[in-house]
């Protein structure tokens, strides 16, 4: 009886095993794309979140989906990325937001506001405080459909040939310095260059520009600027917990099987942790060796500090005046901050605050 029962379970179960596989091998097509990474390959964090992306999504659909990526410049540059996925040329861009602020200012809010929010607060804000669905929004216009894909976490105010200790020290200065930062530095006397990460050093070196800022100290020691410009400022006001996108082209987005979007946006989800994870474990050490080969460490003065937020409500307020979608999502992370400011400052700071004195303590 018990042979007759399980003869006719097995029975069953081969045949609903034979409806669902046609079903499971129509929803996962064999598909190639290609992602083009803004960044070059000797920045292996950053460039190296498209790689782990490409990884989980052929192995999620055992290599029936397959992503090449391509270092920053092989397929086309990093200021044509957001572009090229827009119009097909290519399906994916990983990359920056905020690289294509000259297209439209709201741009650079997908990738930080300077004094905006800190990483974990723009992952807060993106995944459930209608970040991500704002600059969906606005992504549409451009053909795009972004997700979040990687944070640097709170990255350093930059590399200077001199010291910069007051206002007055900025005038006339050329810095490399992207999006809105750049606005808010132009209001404080300096001159802001768009530059991309693999032409920094050549234009230090040469005195094209005075000063420069890229991410933090494991990247910025890959870069060599410490050997052109020896005195390394703190924090990037500008980018408290700077977001990278990728972008997808919208109308492909749209033609990809359901489980293949689920797993795409799993993919950018880990990469998002990943690559935060990556620079909080190897920024320390990089920083003790920039230190031990002789970078000067210096933080910006209050001066400087509070003109800088003065002159970023500015900014604010007269690009909100001429741009409502950059009004909406601005206003959006606004709010946002100083929300999330009240939880903070009652713990996490304190906390922090403490830890650090006591670290010297053992």
């Amino acid at each position: 009886m018990k042979r007759r029962q399980f003869l006719q379970a097995a029975t069953i179960g081969a045949a609903s095993t034979a409806v669902a596989a046609p079903a499971i091998a129509q929803s996962m097509p064999e598909m190639k794309w290609r992602l083009q990474s803004g960044f070059p390959k000797s920045l292996d964090t950053i460039y190296g979140a498209s790689e782990v992306i490409a990884k989980f999504v052929s192995e999620a659909t055992d290599g029936k989906f397959q992503i090449q990526p391509f270092a920053a410049g092989e397929i086309v540059g990093t200021p044509q990325v957001a572009d090229a996925v827009g119009n097909g040329t290519i399906e994916l861009g990983h990359t920056c937001s905020y690289y294509y602020f000259g297209k439209d200012p709201t741009f650079a809010l997908g990738t930080a506001a300077p004094f905006g929010l800190n990483a974990r607060q723009m992952n807060a804000w993106l995944y459930q405080g209608g970040g991500n669905d704002l600059l969906n929004e606005f992504y549409a216009k451009h053909n795009l459909y972004g997700m979040p894909a990687g944070n640097t976490g709170v990255q350093m105010g930059g590399w200077f040939r001199k010291e910069i200790k007051t206002v007055q020290d900025l005038q006339g200065l050329k810095m490399r310095i992207a999006g809105i930062a750049g606005m808010v530095l132009q209001k404080l006397g300096a001159v802001p260059q768009q530059i991309p990460g693999g032409d920094i050093y050549p234009a230090l070196e040469r005195g094209t520009i005075d000063a420069a800022e890229w991410v933090g100290p494991y990247d910025d020691e890959k870069l060599g600027f410490s050997k052109v410009a020896p005195y390394y400022y703190y924090p990037g006001f500008w980018e408290g917990g700077p977001a990278i996108h990728l972008f997808v082209n919208q109308a492909k987005w749209k033609e990809l099987p359901k489980a293949y979007q689920a797993i795409l946006t799993a993919a950018s989800g880990y990469a998002n942790n990943d690559m935060l994870a990556k620079y909080d474990a190897r920024n320390p050490a990089a920083l003790r060796r920039l230190l031990g080969a002789g970078t000067q460490l210096r933080p910006y003065s209050q001066e400087i500090l509070e003109a800088a937020y003065k002159a970023t409500n500015e900014v604010f307020d007269e690009v909100s005046a001429k741009n409502a979608d950059f009004k909406k999502v601005v206003d959006s992370v606004k709010t946002f901050r100083n929300e999330g400011y009240l939880w903070f400052q009652v713990a996490e700071y304190a906390y922090d605050t403490f830890m650090i004195r006591a670290r010297a303590r053992g």
